[in-house]
């Protein structure tokens, strides 16, 4: 799992200055403490059903239309983690059963359930030229952290990984 956290687990850092105020050149990036949650068990194209949704809760949160390139960038990278983590548990894990998207001022917490047994892991080594097995690698690099969780009923586990807001 990731270690790039610059803070304790837990702890989302320091408070961005003044983030819930608007402007016409800032918008409100993020109301605090959304989250939206998206039921993909047994979908067709649950990859571009969760981008979708994914999209449409960042123009509600105000991460889109982009207001600069930090911003646009920060949008996409979501967008890019929620497609790794759906197709990795449509590949490895028996299908997602569900999208949550947990967002506040700091940072975009993404989490996707599925029924399957085994963890994910980035392929080590990673080889940047060999076809395949990039995703998680891409989500180690992308997030500040991410993890698995293990339901309580001991079927499945929720893939998190979290993002942090645009400045």
């Amino acid at each position: 799992m990731s270690t790039t956290r610059p803070y304790p687990p837990g702890d989302l850092g320091p408070d961005p200055g003044n983030a819930g105020a608007a402007t016409a050149a800032s918008p409100a990036i993020v109301p605090a403490g959304q989250i939206r949650r998206l039921r993909l068990a047994g979908a067709r194209g649950a990859v571009a059903r969760a981008r979708d949704f994914a999209r449409q809760a960042l123009h509600d949160w105000g991460w889109l239309p982009a207001a600069g390139a930090d911003q646009r960038a920060a949008a996409e990278d979501v967008l890019l983690v929620v497609s790794e983590l759906v197709t990795n548990a449509c590949l490895h894990a028996e299908g997602p059963e569900e999208l949550a998207l947990r967002c506040n001022a700091k940072m975009l917490r993404l989490e996707v359930t599925d029924l399957g047994a085994g963890s994910p892991a980035p392929r080590t080594p990673h080889r940047a030229g060999r076809p395949g097995g990039h995703g998680m690698f891409i989500v180690q690099r992308l997030c500040l952290d991410w993890g698995v969780v293990r339901n309580p009923d001991g079927t499945g586990k929720t893939v998190w990984a979290e993002l942090a807001a645009p400045s």
